[in-house]
Parts: structure tokens; sequence; C-alpha cells
């Protein structure tokens, strides 16, 4: 961490803007059709982005904020942008620091239970959960079907185990909605603690949001805060469905024991790398991921592979020796995980140069097959994505959504601050089987499909950074 950078950012890209000087090339090739085929095609040959999400999975591991293994992701990010030659700037950012402690479930009392007989339920600690006392605690479970039914139920929850059994809707990811799907179960797991928190409940469970029912835990942000902290955890969907049945059969009873501990914020920092713009340095285009994981696998999909292909942008423009008329800029985000406190860094930082940000791209949806692009542009600047449509045909990744808005994570604040937002559309139907859980690992990388993303990512920049028109600002409605 010796080699941070306290230069203000648009002036670090103005003097490294300078000091390329007469090496750039005489002339950009700008958004040629020719030279937006070549990106996309030496992305296409290039194992870059699988050996740096190899590093990060294999090497660092799980990179959880406030963890070591963030800390090293941090270090090894910034050195492989140095090593291809672009200014890196460590941005400091304060970061939740939560560490997983014991985590167990048993169903002691049930209508039927044999004598001496007791059943294991397998479950994982939401981020930022409260702790049992250290030998757990027994209480009876209410089981729920809804936050409506949590609200009818309100006398019946004080000094109960509540449990959340809503089901993943896989129909709905089969069909492209995967993102909606997990919309609505992930308002359980973000709501449900907090509120069954504050009509008494002594502790909290939500079925897991994701599909493929291997009796994997997925974990998440609770949503409790210091005034509704009490114990929190996701159990599989097979548990799950076991307490329904059996509180169907009568009064259920289960013993918690979760021993996370709440520590002081930890320092970390967003890694920003520049490739500085040759006429128009202090214009921005942002393509990024974030950096950190939950703890229980090395999140080879959320998000390593994503900032493995953020990177590649910068290798697969130096191996072509192409130079962005606009700054390009990688950022590999901090803390997206259980707070989006290095989006907020970013922001508060670079709130007066706004109108500098050209436009911001964000992958964090894994790396399936690529479709092409949901972006937050005006109507009328659609018409202007003709060239780079044509240029991700050949992959298949052509296709070109416009959204008035994208609230994609890390970017939703710049998104209100006027700069419009990109993110690839991905094959999502099967990414929420892992999502949060321990099989997040690389095996479940497509090589071939990771380069694909890189095409996408590199011609898309590109584009953006080398577009003569202008393409509006978004308009999104303050909160």
């Amino acid at each position: 961490m010796s080699r941070i950078r306290r230069l203000p950012v648009l002036t670090s890209i103005a003097l490294a803007a300078a000091l390329i000087g007469s090496s750039a090339q005489a002339a950009s090739p700008g958004n040629d059709p020719a030279a937006l085929a070549k990106i996309r095609d030496a992305a296409l040959v290039s194992d870059y982005a699988w050996q740096r999400t190899e590093d990060l999975t294999d090497l660092v591991g799980p990179r959880l904020s406030g963890s070591p293994g963030a800390a090293a992701a941090v270090t090894q990010v910034a050195d492989a942008m140095r090593k291809l030659g672009a200014k890196v700037t460590l941005q400091p950012v304060k970061v939740p620091h939560w560490v997983r402690g014991l985590e167990t479930g048993e169903l002691v009392e049930y209508t039927g239970r044999p004598q001496g007989v007791t059943q294991r339920v397998v479950l994982t600690a939401l981020g930022g959960s409260g702790a049992t006392p250290e030998q757990g605690l027994v209480a009876p479970v209410l089981v729920l079907s809804s936050l409506d039914e949590l609200k009818a139920r309100a006398a019946e929850v004080k000094g109960k185990i509540v449990l959340f059994d809503v089901g993943f809707d896989q129909h709905m990811a089969d069909r492209g909605l995967a993102g909606h799907a997990y919309g609505q179960g992930s308002a359980y797991r973000r709501n449900g603690p907090r509120m069954a928190a504050e009509l008494g409940a002594v502790a909290a469970l939500v079925r897991s949001v994701g599909g493929a029912a291997y009796r994997l835990p997925h974990t998440g942000s609770s949503g409790v805060d210091e005034r509704t902290r009490i114990p929190a955890a996701a159990v599989t969907a097979e548990d799950s469905m076991l307490m329904a049945r059996l509180a169907k059969r009568g009064p259920l009873s289960m013993k918690l024991v979760l021993t996370p501990k709440n520590l002081p914020d930890a320092d970390s920092f967003n890694v920003i790398a520049d490739l500085p713009g040759t006429e128009k340095p202090d214009e921005i285009v942002i393509v990024s991921g974030h950096l950190d994981s939950w703890d229980l696998s090395p999140g080879a999909h959320d998000d390593a592979a994503a900032v493995a292909s953020a990177m590649a942008v910068f290798e697969t423009l130096k191996k072509l020796d192409y130079r962005p008329r606009r700054t390009i800029r990688f950022i590999a985000w901090m803390n997206e995980e259980n707070g989006q406190r290095g989006a907020a860094a970013y922001l508060a930082a670079e709130q007066a140069n706004a109108a500098k940000h050209f436009g911001a791209i964000e992958s964090d949806n894994g790396v399936g097959r690529p479709f092409g692009l949901r972006a937050s542009v005006v109507p009328q600047s659609v018409k202007l994505f003709a060239p780079l449509q044509a240029a991700m045909q050949p992959i298949g990744a052509n296709v070109f959504q416009r959204q008035d808005v994208l609230a994609t994570g890390d970017l939703a604040g710049l998104e209100r601050a006027g700069v419009p937002s990109f993110a690839p559309i991905v094959d999502t139907s099967r990414y929420f089987d892992i999502h949060h859980t321990p099989a997040d690992t690389l095996d479940k990388v497509d090589p071939e499909i990771l380069r694909r993303n890189v095409a996408l990512m590199s011609a898309t920049a590109w584009f953006l950074a080398n577009m003569e028109q202008p393409i509006g600002r978004s308009s999104v409605p303050q909160p």
C-alpha cells in the first residue's frame, strides 16, 4: 500500500497525457469499422482475462471487505494494471468489517419427532447479522410466506425465530428475467430480518435467494442495522421447505448458533487505472467491476471475471497500440457487496467532475454469454451505436436495449448525476444457481465465453472514448 497516489484525478490525467506527447500515434483509428473489428478479434484470441481471473480466485480467494483477501486483491490488481503501463491510483475507502463465526441450526422439537432425533438445518449467516449467545438460542419457529403475512401476524412474532419461506422464481429466470426474480427474492433478505426485529423476533431466517436447489445456502446483506441487529441467516431451499412442512404438523422449535462479529470499519481502496486520452484527456469513460466478494467462495462470477474483463480492455488496446481520444478509466470497486462504500467515495471525490464523465460501464451479472448492452442513453442517441452493434454482430452481442435508468450497482450515483450507464446483457438463467454460495468458483467460468465478454467490454469502452457526437446526459430522478 506504499504506492498510494494523492494527486487529484483530473490533474494526474492531464500530466499523464502530456507525457504521452509525441509517442502517441499520429492519428487514432477512431470508430472506424475496421478498428472495432480488430479490437473484437484481438480480445477473442487473448487469455489475459482468464489469467487474471485465475489469479484472483486461486491465489487470493474470497475477498470480503475488510479481510486480508480484499487487501491482497487490491495489491494484485494494482500491480497488474501497472504492468500494462496504466497510471494507477488507490483511492482510500472506509469499509464495513464483518467476520463470519460459527453457524449451525438444528430442529429440536416438532410434532412426530422420534425420541432422541434432531435434524440439522444447513444455513449461513447473512452479512451484518447479529450474534446469538455462544451456546446458541432455542426458540419456536414462525414460518411466513410474505411480508404482508408478517404484518398480519405481528402479535405472534415476539420471541420467535421468523422464517420467510419464499421460493426463487426459476421459471422467470429461465425466460431472461433472472434479475427480476432475484430482486423479488432479495427483498425478503434485505427487509425481512429488520422488520422481524422491529416486532420482537429473536432471529430471522430467509429461504436462499437462488435457483438449483442442491442444498446450498446463498448469503448476502441482511439489511439489519445497530438498532435491529438480530441473528439472521439464509437457509437452503430444501431446509426451508422442510420447516414449512413440519410447521403445518404443529409447533416447531430450532436451536440456532450464529457467532459473527461486526468490527470497526477497515481501511481499503478502490483501484483506479487510467489510459489517458490523446485529445480529450479530461473526459472520462469508466469500465469497471467490483473487487470484493462474499466470504463463502472466491467469487469467480461475482465479480472476479468481470473485473478481469475490465482489466483486459487495457491489455487489448495496448496490444493493438490504440490510444483513445478520451481517457478510459478502469475501476475495481471496493465494497459493492455489503455497503457500496467504494462507489460513494468515488462519487464524493468526482461529484464536481460528473459532467466530464462521458459514460460508465459496469459488469456485475456474471460472465455468461453476452448478447449486447443495456444503456441509459437518451432515445435520440440510440442510432449512434449502430457501428458498435455491427461490430458485435459476428459474436451475437449486438442487442442494444435503452432504458431510462439502469441503477447498476456502483454506477447508480454517477447515473443520478447524469452519467449514462452501460451494462452487458448476459445469460443469467443459471447465474443465481451459484450466486453468493461456496460454488462460485473458477471452474464455472467458460474461457471462450469470457473472451466474448472482453470483446464486448473492450469495443464498448473504445467506442465511447472515440465518439464524435455527444450522447446526452442521463436523466434519473433523485431519490
